[in-house]
């Protein structure tokens, strides 16, 4: 059974899981913490119902392969993901009214939109970041020096996917935000931006977990890293490692609440949605990490961060004060090229075999 399962599991690791748990897929690091701080233990203070994060690596695979087996009863995805997810079958369909609360509760989360399937809970960039000490002098300040190894020498740290790396490999060659997605749907576009990538593959490590960026950069086995935003600012604001943000290029996107088709505790999971999606509940995530709120009234509510005193509005990624290019994730679109994407990058990588 899914239930019995999950408590095996936790037993095993030792982990303090009821049988009664609410099961939150989630990410782990200093994204988990926050949301532990913000929304799972103030839910369970409000409900007495208890909440476990399980972690997982963002992928529709692990949905497939671990929430039924594992109990999952939320799931914490990007939306393109859940797009995908939805389609399969592996999702609930949602009433994304009745968990906004309000019949006029959409609007405030324009131009956030529901799907079917998801309800948008934050919004995060994919930036570059760079090992300030790997650059006394002049730094990079634009995602062109992302693929300029001779003024900027070092290792890059990148996922080991298609996904932003292409969209930046166009930015550097000069291509608008607005442009980018249309010729990326194209093999001209595709192999421009791949003809990009080649300039940096000796260059590259690679990472598969979201945390790995940051501490690459820390160990010094990367000076530069594309990763989210809100794991640099952890790692910079517990001085960690002295590492900076370059907001020029960032991709901007949406990530989505979504409920696992295989949960046998659909409304207890539709009670933790409700919750998490109360602007209160955002403003409080956003206080503890910079990963925006997706609705518009929780804005208004941001203030200091309680550890440090920061104040965290100014450090969202949709914050204006930013400045530079900023690409928009098409989610759509994401999830209906992804197979071509993976097969082109796949392809590329097998160039060096």
């Amino acid at each position: 059974m899914p239930r019995f399962s999950l408590v095996l599991l936790a037993l095993l690791l030792g982990a303090p899981l009821g049988a009664q748990d609410l099961a939150v897929a989630t990410w782990g690091g200093a994204y988990e913490a926050a949301q532990r701080k913000s929304i799972f233990t103030p839910y369970t203070e409000a409900t007495g119902q208890a909440v476990t994060a399980v972690q997982y690596d963002g992928t529709v695979a692990a949905l497939r392969a671990r929430a039924g087996h594992e109990g999952w009863d939320v799931i914490d995805m990007l939306s393109d993901q859940a797009r995908v997810a939805c389609a399969e079958g592996l999702l609930l369909p949602l009433d994304a009214q009745a968990l906004a609360r309000g019949p006029d509760a959409m609007e405030d989360f324009s131009p956030h939109a529901a799907t079917r399937c998801a309800m948008p809970q934050n919004v995060y960039a994919r930036v570059l970041a760079y090992d300030e000490r790997a650059f006394p002098g002049v730094k990079p300040t634009r995602i062109e020096g992302f693929f300029d190894t001779a003024r900027f020498p070092g290792k890059r740290a990148v996922q080991r996917g298609p996904d932003g790396i292409l969209e930046w490999a166009l930015l550097a060659e000069g291509v608008p935000p607005e442009q980018v997605y249309g010729l990326l749907s194209t093999d001209r576009g595709l192999r421009l931006a791949f003809r990009k990538l080649d300039s940096i593959r000796d260059d590259i490590v690679w990472w598969n977990d979201p945390a790995e960026p940051a501490h690459m950069l820390a160990e010094r086995r990367a000076v530069m890293a594309e990763g989210f935003n809100g794991r640099f600012f952890d790692m910079a604001a517990r001085g960690a490692a002295p590492v900076d943000i370059v907001w020029d290029g960032r991709i901007i996107g949406t990530e989505v609440w979504a409920i696992p088709a295989t949960t046998d505790r659909a409304q207890a999971a539709r009670d933790f949605l409700s919750f998490a999606l109360r602007p209160s509940s955002m403003a409080r995530f956003s206080e503890l990490i910079p990963y925006g709120p997706t609705r518009r009234s929780a804005f208004a509510q941001i203030g200091l961060n309680p550890a440090t005193g920061v104040p965290m509005r100014v450090h969202l990624p949709n914050a204006p004060q930013h400045g530079g290019r900023a690409l928009i994730r098409d989610s759509a679109w994401n999830a209906n090229t992804r197979d071509l994407r993976q097969r082109r990058f796949e392809a590329w990588l097998k160039q060096d075999e």
